[in-house]
């Protein structure tokens, strides 16, 4: 992959920056204070959102009747994160009102993705007359017209991209649906459920403070991995400051202690490394009611038992997901694909019967990223009830510049029948087809994929900030950049890379390597680690290495000093920066 210095603007500094943070900021397009201004005042108007005040209004309509709602949410962290956030405010909302609020969440394995018929079916215990879908719902036309035959009106939130058809619901919110002029396209559902919970607290000019939950709305997006506009920014910021001030709910703080985190020095990444994946692992195993039970837990007592729950689970999920990881890798080796990617299929499609669909998708990302190229990971998830044919689904995770949703769709409209269904984003998505259907389906996409992208887009870029100076590699700019944030996606995290001479190394763990670099110039020794590297692709002890890193703060026994988070290694002495 080839290693690029982002260019930063020739505009004027930002006024009592630091110059390393200037630098940082400008690269990524912050061209004014205003752009760091992350204060809640900033976020954009609740009305501006298409049909979120209609929506609000049938909300409010709904408690004041004293009629039952239910909430249908996704087996992920942004639809347990979005359950949780509307099931918690529209009870705290409900005051004399004698309707209930509960919420359903699909069987990955039994009920499949979003509101199908099945799914409307485990709602009529409840005798709902209202259906609230999060985070899914917008490609639920059957599901949407069982509701409406049970006499049941259906409000959709959801922020994946809409197909040709849309489902018959009384209200959609959905900033990507035609017409929306909202300017955050990047809402995750948690940030949709948010939006018509604020307006449904206008609707009932009821007492409850939305703000409060900013928490799940700030675990569900960056869970999400979706791009971290300025809106999304002002979301995560103020729910990350909300958990370091000891006011977020029992569930996110037992689930970060559980996963060793200091509360009051909690970043957005936390969210995205620690907490994130165990709510994600309940969805993958089969038990996502866990997750949402936990996010729902009033008191520590409640939540941390349902925490540490979520801890086994995550560990089972590592260890089928490593099981299947390594099958799919060897699937890779086999092909006798180079690791320069020069005979690395444009797209790679790979299934095997055995493998767990709840954790397909973190394996096609990690495949993925070993091969820069878009990965489709398979499992078979059943039966086709009218032919009897076998069904696989897939989870698809794509590059920078390839659209994978309308790369799907396009298959679909070449090959009519091939996919059964499908739905998702510019860098994931999911779909099923017939298990015979495999292969051919394999064909078309590797050609689509061939069709629609060019041989630098496949090569892939890595962007760094270039090196650092002696005097910028401390400890007090590691915690300035961790601090400057929330990073993620399309706000990227600051890389550097620099040339060291390795002092020493040793395994830890596994598959990580503790090492001490020396500075070529001053000869100051760092410490760094490099999680899943192996010892044989480095040099001699006292040789020189080019080192990809991140600043971190390395807390222990409260003692807190500078490492460097090492992501890429490079011995070869060839590749150099380009500026």
């Amino acid at each position: 992959m080839k290693i690029e210095k982002r260019v930063v603007p020739n505009s004027s500094a930002l006024a009592g920056i630091p110059p390393l943070l200037d630098r940082v900021y400008r690269s990524r397009g912050v061209n004014s204070l205003e752009d760091i201004d992350l204060s809640l005042k900033y976020m954009l108007p609740i009305s501006s959102l298409m049909r979120v005040v209609e929506g609000a209004q049938l909300v409010a309509e709904t408690i004041r009747k004293g009629e039952n709602i239910v909430v249908v949410a996704d087996y992920d962290a942004d639809g347990a994160t979005a359950c949780a956030l509307s099931v918690r405010a529209l009870r705290a909302m409900l005051g004399d009102s004698i309707g209930t609020v509960n919420y359903v969440v699909p069987d990955r394995k039994k009920h499949g993705y979003g509101l199908s018929p099945q799914v409307v079916e485990l709602t009529l215990k409840y005798s709902p007359s209202l259906l609230i879908t999060v985070d899914n719902g917008i490609s639920s036309i059957a599901g949407v017209a069982a509701a409406k035959e049970a006499g049941i009106k259906v409000i959709v939130t959801d922020h994946h991209l809409p197909g040709d058809e849309l489902p018959a619901a009384d209200v959609i919110i959905n900033p990507n649906q035609q017409g929306d002029s909202f300017i955050s396209k990047n809402l995750a559902g948690v940030g949709v459920a948010f939006y018509l919970i604020c307006a449904v607290k206008q609707a009932l000019k009821s007492d409850f403070n939305p703000v409060t939950l900013l928490d799940l709305v700030a675990l569900g997006t960056v869970a999400d991995v979706v791009p971290l506009d300025y809106n999304n920014r002002i979301l995560v910021k103020q729910g990350v400051e909300r958990v370091r001030r000891g006011l977020s709910s029992a569930g996110v703080a037992a689930i970060l202690e559980v996963s060793n985190r200091d509360i009051k020095r909690v970043v957005a990444t936390d969210f995205g490394f620690a907490v994130g994946p165990r709510i994600n692992a309940a969805g993958r195993m089969a038990e996502m009611g866990a997750g949402i039970d936990c996010l729902l837990a009033e008191s520590r007592t409640e939540a941390l038992p349902q925490a540490q729950r979520l801890d086994e689970i995550n560990k089972q999920r590592r260890e089928v997901e490593t099981v299947i990881r390594e099958e799919a890798e060897h699937i890779v080796e086999s092909l006798h694909l180079s690791e320069k990617g020069l005979n690395v299929p444009a797209g790679v499609t790979l299934y095997q019967s055995s493998w767990h669909e709840g954790v397909i998708g973190i394996v096609a990302g990690r495949i993925k990223e070993q091969l820069h190229r878009p990965v489709i990971v398979f499992a078979l998830s059943g039966e086709d009830e009218e032919s009897g044919s076998k069904l696989i689904k897939g989870s698809a995770r794509s590059i920078p510049g390839l659209h994978l949703r309308d790369l799907i769709d396009l298959i679909s409209k070449r090959e009519d029948g091939l996919i059964i269904k499908f739905g998702g984003h510019a860098m994931a998505a999911g779909l099923s087809i017939r298990e015979a259907d495999f292969e051919k389906f394999g064909k078309l996409f590797e050609q689509l994929v061939t069709e629609l992208s060019t041989p630098e887009l496949l090569a892939g870029v890595r962007q760094i900030d270039g090196g650092l100076t002696d005097s910028e590699r401390t400890l007090t700019s590691a915690e300035l950049l961790r601090d400057a944030g929330p990073w993620g996606q399309q706000f990227e995290e600051p890389v550097f890379q620099d040339i060291f001479i390795l002092d020493g190394w040793r395994v830890v763990g596994e598959r990580h390597l503790k090492l001490t670099l020396r500075d070529l110039e001053s000869g100051e020794v760092l410490d760094a680690i490099a999680f899943n590297h192996s010892p044989e692709v480095l040099p001699e002890q006292g040789e020189e290495l080019k080192v990809v890193y991140r600043l971190d703060v390395n807390s222990w026994r409260g003692r807190e000093s500078l490492q460097l988070m090492v992501e890429e290694i490079d011995v070869l002495k060839t590749q150099s920066i380009n500026t």
